[in-house]
């Protein structure tokens, strides 16, 4: 384990944690107080264990992960699947209509065509899945780390951890209730002469996350219309309640056409913020 960490001390029975690791292909910064250092540490660890357990269920690429094992056999026969991998797949499939299928985690499927999120069948009785046509591939990468800041706003509830900030990234955050110093916190997106909309937000209890390619050269996304990388340099964010649903929405607004941009954010009941550079 690589937990990196820093206590302060603020009175004789609790102090702040400042710590940091990398999980799920980022670097994670975690601030917590509130807590004598024993306790503060135990919530770090169980938060990084989560985060390892959860990138192991659904890595796409990841040859030993519980979705790569799904994509090359759930067109042969249903396939039994775990809890999480069942409820994150439940929810996109259930946000597809919702974002007018501009988040499709099939994006990655042979032969890829809009619609072909049908071709994946869940089945409740026995907690499994099939693919009704062979080359469909399930791709949770841009929702997997929302889905992780929602298990870990569970384990902070359980520690009763009423104050924190759990940073993925830079695109995926976190806010319980209030920073040290202040009420909720700022969260900055940095200064840029091309910066259209907000520089920082307000966050108190609601989540963060953020889409996009930060310079021209960085194609990551697939727009699900046309099939091919989103080009340019931009950023789409939203504040929901969930960082599922923000992961989900952020993702479907940066690769939308302008027309179904324009018809999302009408629709989006969260409170959103559309950021672009030119």
């Amino acid at each position: 384990m690589s937990i990196q960490q820093i206590y302060k001390q603020q009175n004789e029975d609790e102090g702040l944690l400042y710590a940091w690791f990398t999980a799920m292909h980022t670097r994670v910064d975690i601030l917590i107080y509130g807590k004598p250092e024993v306790s503060l540490k135990l919530i770090v660890e169980e938060i990084y264990n989560e985060l390892i357990r959860l990138e192991k269920i659904g890595n796409f690429y990841n040859t030993e992960s519980e979705l790569y094992r799904v994509n090359h056999t759930a067109a042969l026969s249903p396939v039994s699947i775990s809890k999480d991998l069942y409820e994150m797949i439940e929810i996109c499939i259930e946000y597809y209509p919702k974002t007018l299928g501009c988040f499709d985690i099939t994006i990655q499927s042979d032969n890829y065509a809009p619609g072909r999120i049908a071709d994946i069948s869940l089945i409740a009785e026995n907690q499994s899945i099939y693919y009704t046509q062979v080359g469909t591939r399930i791709d949770l990468s841009g929702f997997l780390k929302g889905y992780a800041l929602d298990k870990i706003r569970e384990i902070l509830c359980q520690h009763q951890q009423s104050n924190a900030l759990i940073n993925m990234g830079n695109s995926s955050v976190l806010a319980l209730g209030d920073h040290p110093n202040g009420n909720g916190w700022k969260i900055s997106f940095g200064k840029s002469p091309d910066l259209v909309n907000e520089e920082s937000v307000h966050l108190h209890n609601n989540c963060l996350t953020t889409s996009g390619n930060d310079s021209f050269e960085r194609k990551h996304i697939i727009s699900p219309e046309s099939g091919r990388w989103v080009e340019g340099a931009g950023q789409a964010a939203v504040i929901t309640n969930t960082g599922a649903e923000g992961e989900i929405l952020s993702t479907a607004i940066f690769a939308a056409s302008e027309t179904q941009r324009e018809e999302l954010l009408k629709t989006i009941q969260s409170k959103h913020l559309f950021i672009k550079y030119s």
